[in-house]
């Protein structure tokens, strides 16, 4: 079933109107007609399952059928931070780590970073994130759009995120030295409902410069097993063996 995330003002008793984007892919897209349902997901993840019952020119009206409890949410909230990568690649970031249950995604402007961006192109592309990690929700049934800020500088990552309990770094020197218990022994004493903070470099990794200083800051430095990870391919390794800790393995 077709899954949409609205505002509660859309809202009209047991009556919803649909515009915009979402009309456009229910018509257009999906060729929903009348009498299909669809579900609809509201802030604080209330999700109600409609049926449509009228379709105009650029609008879709249906009626709330009832009201279904779900639970697809981590039982932990993570934010992945990740230096602003060529091409696509942030992209897959955030469409997969959507998929695989991240609440936020950080940007940040690393020291090897290649893409350089000003504000307005910074701006372009946080909306462009938005909606990529929108329909990834829509997709994979969520019942939360995870949050994309803007792009960062590297201070500005770590003073955002600087209350957060557990904060991990990916440093691929680890994994060339060996290590590969640190991950698995900080996920042992992460307790339900904490937050958990995980940052991966950029193609070209981080400086020696920003892992002291990560390290200064209180992170957690770990590799992410025996190979070197693509800098898009880590951070969805991470987001999928929390999943497989939290949700599988109990």
């Amino acid at each position: 079933m077709q899954r949409y995330f609205l505002n509660d003002h859309q809202l009209n008793g047991e009556i919803i109107t649909i515009t915009g984007d979402d009309y456009h892919h229910i018509v257009h897209v999906m060729r929903l007609k009348i009498g299909d349902k669809i579900a609809i997901v509201f802030p604080e993840g209330k999700v109600a399952i409609c049926e449509l019952f009228q379709i105009e020119k650029e609008s879709v009206t249906v009626k709330i059928r009832e009201w279904v409890e779900e639970n697809r949410e981590l039982p932990i909230e993570v934010t992945i931070g990740s230096a602003l990568l060529k091409g696509d690649k942030f992209d897959i970031v955030v469409q997969k780590g959507t998929e695989l249950g991240a609440k936020r995604f950080i940007p940040f402007q690393a020291t090897n970073s290649v893409v350089k961006l000003d504000d307005s192109k910074g701006k372009k592309r946080q909306r462009r994130w938005q909606k990529i990690a929108k329909e990834a929700a829509e997709q994979s049934e969520r019942l939360v759009v995870p949050k994309i800020d803007e792009p960062l500088s590297f201070d500005r990552c770590l003073k955002i995120v600087s209350q957060i309990k557990w904060k991990i770094v990916a440093y691929e020197m680890e994994a060339r030295s060996g290590e590969s218990f640190q991950f698995y022994n900080t996920l042992q004493q992460v307790k339900k409902g904490d937050s958990i903070f995980l940052m991966f470099g950029p193609e070209g990794g981080f400086s020696e410069a920003e892992i002291e200083k990560l390290k200064e800051e209180g992170f957690i430095s770990i590799g992410l097993g025996p190979r070197i990870l693509r800098a898009e391919t880590a951070p969805l390794y991470a987001l999928s063996a929390i999943s497989f800790h939290f949700e599988l393995s109990r």
